[in-house]
């Protein structure tokens, strides 16, 4: 059930914004933190707080993949099959660790006797990391550069229970403590590690070295191609109903 705690921090949330509604997102992040996962009581609980319906509430829960309606493992793994990580060996990296862990995708990996901790395994789309790889994310943590062999090995020291950091932040936590982070309860590890590599760098070093610079860009009332932003909704409807018409009007003169 969602104790009094929780329910106060979701209030918590909620206040931060200026139309509460919007702090939905952060509190379900603070219900998986908690459950493990989105439950029928945690969905109850926002929409309380919210004063909007549990459909409502579900709706945005079921919409977007990082809130689960089951159980996920202490260290949720996730490899990029989209296109560049796929061709540089995403999917042999997925196969692999499929194999190994005898799961589908988005499953959870069965606790064998001496492992501390579980692991579960989904293929995922774009990381916004396509310089570093094939890239795999353990609780939203990236581990870049990755082959189907270092996969298995960050794997098995997940089971282990040992320390491990990721290649470009902090040391791994486990997936309720990440979702507490998420849910805009920090745990210190803000500044920990790395935030970027040369990868992500290349481009303004050979930038540097060359010389080149951005060119000097015009201030927006200096030209005069800028159309004025119009002051209200209404006013932007009808510019728009307007372009529209323009546009209908040039195509059907062109057609005869």
């Amino acid at each position: 059930m969602i104790d009094d705690k929780t329910l106060d921090e979701l209030r918590e949330i909620a206040a931060r914004y200026p139309e509460a509604r919007s702090g939905l997102l952060p509190m379900l992040h603070l219900v998986q933190s908690v459950q493990g996962r989105i439950t029928p009581e945690g969905i109850e609980a926002c929409a309380a707080v919210l004063d909007i319906s549990a459909a409502e509430v579900s709706g945005v829960a079921t919409f977007y993949t990082m809130y689960k309606r089951h159980g996920v493992g202490d260290f949720h793994v996730g490899v990029c099959t989209n296109t560049l990580c796929a061709v540089m060996g995403g999917d042999e990296i997925f196969s692999r660790l499929k194999e190994h862990l005898e799961i589908g995708n988005d499953e959870v990996a069965v606790q064998r006797q001496g492992d501390s901790k579980t692991v579960s395994l989904e293929h995922i789309e774009c990381n916004a990391a396509c310089d570093y790889a094939p890239v795999m994310m353990v609780n939203w943590e990236f581990m870049d550069n990755q082959t189907p062999d270092s996969a298995v090995q960050l794997v098995e020291s997940l089971r282990a229970g040992h320390e491990v950091s990721s290649t470009r932040g902090p040391r791994l936590c486990s997936w309720r403590e990440v979702e507490r982070v998420l849910a805009g309860f920090p745990d210190g590890r803000a500044d920990e590690g790395p935030t970027a590599g040369p990868a992500s760098v290349a481009g303004l070093e050979i930038a540097r070295e060359r010389g080149w610079t951005a060119p000097p860009g015009a201030s927006a009332g200096a030209r005069d191609d800028v159309a004025d932003v119009p002051d209200d909704k209404q006013e932007a409807v009808e510019e728009a109903d307007t372009s529209r018409a323009e546009s209908e009007t040039v195509q059907e003169a062109s057609d005869d």
